[in-house]
Order: structure tokens, then C-alpha cells, then sequence
């Protein structure tokens, strides 16, 4: 029997930034002790929040298209 978190599924972003974007982006994941994707990860969710935006988890039959 697995232990642990389960495995969940990622989805892949390709982000272009400006370099000096990226390299703030760095300083600030490593100052909240983050990875990288991590800190954007955070930072999506909270603005999501303050907007008014909610997650929500697809039904298992949405996950089967």
C-alpha cells in the first residue's frame, strides 16, 4: 500500500520572462525557501483568491475527455 501524498498530475506552463523578472523570481522563491514554480504556483492561487476566482476539481468524468 502506497504511503504518502498521491500522485497527482501536473500541467506544463511555458512562461517567457524578461530576464531580470526571472532573476527576482529566483531571489524571491529562495527567500521563501520555494521552488521556483512553487512561488508562481502561490502567488496564481493568491491572486485568484483576491479576485474572486475559486478552484475547483473536475469531476471524474471531465478527467476522462
Amino acid at each position: 500500500m502506497p504511503r504518502g501524498k498521491p500522485k497527482i498530475k501536473t500541467a506544463v506552463i511555458t512562461l517567457r520572462v524578461d530576464p531580470q523578472v526571472k532573476t527576482v523570481a529566483e531571489l524571491a522563491a529562495k527567500h521563501d525557501h520555494r521552488s521556483l514554480t512553487n512561488l508562481i504556483e502561490v502567488l496564481i492561487l493568491k491572486h485568484c483568491n483576491t479576485v474572486g476566482i475559486t478552484l475547483t476539481t473536475p469531476s471524474h468524468k471531465e478527467t476522462q475527455k
